[in-house]
């Protein structure tokens, strides 16, 4: 276990008559998400029988069984002996994941909030823009809207605060930052985060098999683009993003 991970996780808890948490941090920290998603595979491919849905939060594993097949005391007893069988905070990511190149305009009308983050965070627009653009961020978590991803964790200098004001509304693809992690926006919504940058990637598909687009371990690279290349590339169906499997 890393130092960055406290001694008393991971934590069971009871959700419910038909469901556990099993966390594995109290806030937010590479270990504890790969843990979480790699704790996760491994209950979806050899996980105890009675698991009837599970998935993931940032640091955190949710499981529903069916209580006529097993009580909490013996699900738990399970969980309890995959736990200690080994170190979750340094286990793989699971298989099957990739990696995403999406193109993006950051700043200009269409991101209006790129020079307030910037200078919270010490650094000039140009300055900024290198420090997202080349950073791998995974895909921690989906939440909040269909499809939305939680997305980190960016540099340090990217640890500032969400807004105190809400923007009234950001567009579907909007690229919000906030305490060194970023939201890739599914719907147009109101918001705290600062809109850094503009997609035209549609992360909500509901017409289609997998309605969402990106999975939690999925990574992301954010390239910069001019507005008039977005513009052209709303035609394709994945506004420009290509991707490439990871293992």
């Amino acid at each position: 276990m890393t130092d960055q991970v406290a001694v008393n996780w991971p934590q069971i808890r009871n959700v419910g008559i038909d469901g556990l948490l099993v966390s594995f941090g109290a806030r937010l920290n590479e270990p504890a998400n790969r843990a979480a998603l790699a704790f996760l595979d491994a209950l979806e491919r050899d996980g105890p029988e009675g698991i009837e849905e599970s998935s993931t939060s940032l640091v955190s594993t949710y499981l529903r069984f069916d209580p006529v097949h097993m009580d909490h005391a013996r699900l738990r007893a399970s969980l309890e002996h995959m736990l200690t069988a080994r170190d979750w905070y340094a286990a793989d990511l699971p298989t099957g994941q990739r990696l995403w190149r999406i193109p993006t305009v950051f700043g200009t009308d269409l991101a209006p909030q790129l020079e307030d983050a910037a200078g919270v965070a010490g650094l000039d627009p140009d300055a900024a823009i290198r420090s997202i653009a080349e950073t791998r961020v995974r895909v921690q978590t989906i939440g909040f809207a269909p499809g939305q991803p939680y997305l980190g964790e960016l540099p340090e200098v990217w640890n500032i605060p969400r807004q105190t004001r809400l923007t009234d509304k950001v567009p579907a693809g909007a690229l919000g930052l906030a305490i060194r992690q970023m939201v890739l926006f599914s719907v147009p919504t109101p918001t705290g985060w600062r809109h850094v940058g503009q997609t035209a990637f549609p992360l909500f598909r509901p017409e289609a098999e997998q309605p969402f687009v990106l999975r939690p371990g999925d990574e992301v690279l954010f390239t910069p683009v001019t507005p008039e290349d977005l513009e052209n590339m709303k035609a394709d169906a994945d506004g420009g993003a290509v991707w490439e499997a990871l293992q």
